[in-house]
């Protein structure tokens, strides 16, 4: 097996960090972005094998692993070993595995509950130890593991009472609020971050990851005509602040800046990421914006992801550019360069969200657009990788348009099987 060491240096780390996110924003906003420049294509680099090829593994809803519930642990092991293998055929050198979808976990917790996506019942046992499977198969491959955790998600139904009888949750009340038909921890109340930072914790320090991972979801995204009923947290923790905004931007910085620094303190040899939603804030909101007109995270779900970058408080940056090129709304020959200067000269590393589960979708996201991507990020150094969404789309409507950015872009072999140890 590889030694982190090994892996390590099959890309150069950089110092300093879901992830499908909400469509509708996207479709509605006014069509006011203009193209990037026209410029011949570049030639390849010359250290392809640095860059990062990931992909995200989603486990919420039974997107991408297991399939469905209920599988026995001999049959959800060997879909995870189909799924890494493929990964290896595409030349990808690392997974982003959603261990922590819905505040439960795909390890023995001492803090939350089995996932219901392994079993279908929340805290009933799997029969395994799915995380050191996970880790284990992902390393005997050469391929970096990635845990993926979705922080403030408690549920994506809004019953607790359908939550496990001993689910943190359930226990404390007042840390969770429904909203848009869901369930979530409070950002605000103070209890909640250390929580969720401590049930993450048991992961990176039990098991060898190789990243820690936060996806696009922090405060909920908006839903018309629900406002998040937050009032009382802000009423008693809310402090100085007399901007409610300002208050869950501050809530959400705090949370990414902590795990950052204990993420660095257990473990300095491993990342610390977030693939926030691809859109900051638009020019004409902010004039350190992009030259887009699409939902605002900063104002939409509090994510204030420029400053996490320029602050170092992550190690690399992930935004989900989930636009062709050419978009009217949010062209993706805008955001990356927007991008590109947002993280030069900081140490942090900038790896590209890319949209696989639209390809098909319609004709602007033909088989060529994903390999069309890569090109135009070569003539942007600060770019060091990209990570698709999600395997399920890489072995089924993206198939072919994977197979083509191999093709034109993976002409080495990113991962390797590593000897048994």
């Amino acid at each position: 097996m590889f030694t982190r060491q090994e892996r390590s240096r099959r890309r150069p780390r950089v110092l300093g960090a879901g992830a499908l996110g909400l469509l509708l924003a996207w479709s509605s906003v006014v069509p006011t972005t203009p193209s990037a420049e026209a410029e011949p294509p570049p030639a390849a680099t010359a250290n392809e094998e640095e860059q990062l090829r990931g992909v995200w593994i989603s486990s919420v809803s039974n997107i991408d692993w297991p399939s469905r519930t209920g599988l026995t642990p001999e049959a959800q092991r060997a879909e995870y070993d189909a799924l890494l293998d493929r990964a290896v055929e595409l030349r990808l050198n690392a997974v982003f595995v959603q261990v922590r979808p819905t505040a439960d976990a795909f390890w023995p917790s001492e803090y939350e509950p089995w996932s219901q996506w392994l079993t279908g019942t929340q805290g009933g046992d799997p029969g395994y130890d799915p995380m050191a499977y996970l880790v284990e198969q992902a390393h005997r491959r050469g391929l970096e593991f990635h845990a993926w955790f979705n922080p403030y998600r408690v549920s994506t139904q809004a019953d607790p009472n359908r939550l496990s009888p001993d689910h943190p949750a359930r226990r404390n009340p007042d840390w969770v609020f429904s909203y848009g038909g869901q369930l979530y921890y409070d950002p605000g109340v103070p209890a909640v971050r250390e929580f969720v930072q401590d049930a993450m914790m048991d992961a990176v320090e039990r098991y060898d990851v190789d990243g820690v991972h936060f996806d696009d979801y922090f405060y909920p995204y908006p839903v018309a005509g629900q406002q998040i009923p937050d009032g009382d947290t802000f009423a008693e923790h809310g402090g100085d602040f007399s901007s409610v905004a300002d208050w869950r931007r501050d809530n959400v910085n705090r949370l990414v800046r902590e795990m950052g620094e204990r993420v660095r303190a257990a473990k300095p040899e491993v990342d610390f990421g977030v693939s926030p939603f691809g859109i900051w804030r638009n020019a004409a909101t902010d004039d350190r914006g992009s030259r887009t007109s699409g939902l605002e995270s900063y104002d939409a779900v509090y994510a204030d992801s420029r400053r996490w970058v320029t602050e170092g408080w992550i190690d690399y940056v992930a935004p989900q550019v989930y636009w062709e090129i050419g978009h009217a709304a949010a062209d993706y020959g805008v955001l990356v360069p927007w991008w590109s200067e947002v993280v030069a000269g900081t140490g942090v590393g900038l790896y590209t969200g890319q949209a696989a589960y639209k390809v098909g979708s319609s004709p602007a996201w033909d088989d060529a657009e994903l390999s069309e991507h890569l090109t135009l990020n070569r003539r942007h150094p600060e770019v060091g990788g990209d990570i698709y969404f999600s395997m399920s789309s890489l072995r089924g409507n993206a198939a072919r348009a994977i197979e083509r950015v191999v093709r034109d872009h993976y002409s080495d072999a990113a991962a390797e099987e590593a000897p048994s140890s």
